[in-house]
C-alpha cells in the first residue's frame, strides 16, 4: 500500500543518496532534485485514479530520511484532494497558496478543518496581491496564518512562458517571502515520533478500508509499535 509504513527491516533513503530508482527517476539541476508523478499514459484512461499515481510520493516520503539541514518540498494537488490518504500529514509544514478571493480562501478553510485533528503547521502565502486591499481581504479571513503575500509577477510570467531565469531574478519583495517560508520551514523543526504515529495510523486505516480484502492478509501487521524513523537510523549499525 502506499501507506506502507517504515520498519527495522525497511530499505530507507536519504536526499542526496544515489541509487537505481533516484538515478532513473530524478533530474538535477542547480545542485537541486527534481521528479514529477501524476501524469497518465494510454492505459490509465478512464481506469486508474489521479492517487494511484501521487502515492508513490507518499511510500517514498515515510521511507526517506532528511537531515536538519535538507529541504524536501513537496508542490502538491489543492484542497481536499490531499486528504484522500495521509499525504497531509508527512511535512513538517504546509505553505496553503491562497488568492485574495473566496473561493480561494475556502479551500484553506475546507484544508484547515479537515486537518485540525491532526497537528498539521499551515501557514498562508498570499498570490496575485494587487494592492493594499487584497492584503487586508487575506488577513480578515485567514488571520495570523498569513506569512506573507506575493505580488503579480513579471519574473513568473516569463517563467510560465518558459523563459526561467535565475532565482535570484525574482522580485525582490516576492523573494523575501520564499525566505520567509525557508525561515517557517526550519523553525518548525522535525518531530520523527508523531510523523512515525501517523503513518502507522493512516496505514490500519488503509489496511481495514481495503488493503486487507486486497492482499488476504492483516497489513497492519507490517506496523512495528516501537519503530521510530529518524536521523538516529542512518548511524545505526547493519545487522
Amino acid at each position: 500500500l502506499k501507506t506502507t509504513p517504515p520498519g527495522p527491516g525497511s530499505r530507507l533513503v536519504t536526499v542526496r543518496e544515489s541509487n537505481p530508482l533516484f538515478d532513473e527517476l530524478f533530474t538535477a539541476h542547480d545542485g537541486i532534485r527534481f521528479a514529477a508523478t501524476g501524469g497518465f499514459v494510454e492505459d490509465d484512461l478512464g481506469v486508474s485514479c489521479y492517487h494511484s499515481k501521487v502515492g508513490a510520493v507518499e511510500l517514498l516520503l515515510n521511507h526517506l530520511v532528511d537531515r536538519t539541514d535538507e529541504f524536501v518540498v513537496v508542490d502538491m494537488v489543492a484542497g481536499a484532494e490531499a486528504f484522500a490518504s495521509g499525504m497531509f500529514t508527512r511535512f513538517d509544514h504546509t505553505f496553503l497558496v491562497c488568492e485574495p478571493t473566496l473561493r480561494s480562501v475556502g479551500v484553506y478553510k475546507q484544508y484547515l478543518g479537515y486537518a485540525e485533528d491532526y497537528d498539521v503547521r499551515i501557514s498562508v502565502i498570499g498570490n496575485k496581491i494587487d494592492d493594499d486591499d487584497d492584503v487586508a481581504f487575506l488577513r480578515e479571513h485567514v488571520g495570523d496564518a498569513l506569512l506573507g503575500w506575493c505580488a503579480r509577477s513579471k519574473y513568473v510570467k516569463a517563467a510560465e512562458r518558459g523563459s526561467v531565469g535565475p532565482v535570484a531574478d525574482l522580485e525582490p519583495e516576492n523573494l523575501a517571502v520564499v525566505d520567509a517560508a525557508r525561515e517557517r520551514a526550519v523553525a518548525a523543526g522535525k518531530d520523527w515520533a508523531k510523523f512515525t504515529r501517523q503513518a502507522h495510523e493512516f496505514h490500519r486505516k488503509a489496511a481495514l478500508a481495503w488493503g486487507n480484502d486486497r492482499a488476504g492478509v492483516d497489513l497492519a501487521d507490517q506496523i512495528v509499535p516501537d519503530f521510530v524513523l529518524g536521523e538516529h537510523l542512518l548511524n545505526a549499525p547493519v545487522h
